[in-house]
């Protein structure tokens, strides 16, 4: 039964590591997407409203 158990919480971490791995790979993608972009365009950054007070600010890595 100890077995089974240590079984499933390393069944458990793997796939928790798997979901971590495939999140920061597509947040990274995106970011490589929106720079290639930028260069295509000559931009400097990507503008973004705010919801709230309706000004525009360039948009941060971590957005």
């Amino acid at each position: 039964m100890p077995q089974l158990l240590i079984m499933g919480v390393l069944v458990l971490g793997a796939w928790l590591l798997y979901r971590r791995f495939v999140a920061e790979a597509t947040r990274l993608q995106e970011r490589s997407r929106r720079a290639q972009k930028e260069q295509q365009t000559g931009a400097i950054g990507t503008l973004v409203k705010d919801p709230v007070t309706g000004e525009y600010h360039l948009k941060k890595d971590e957005e």
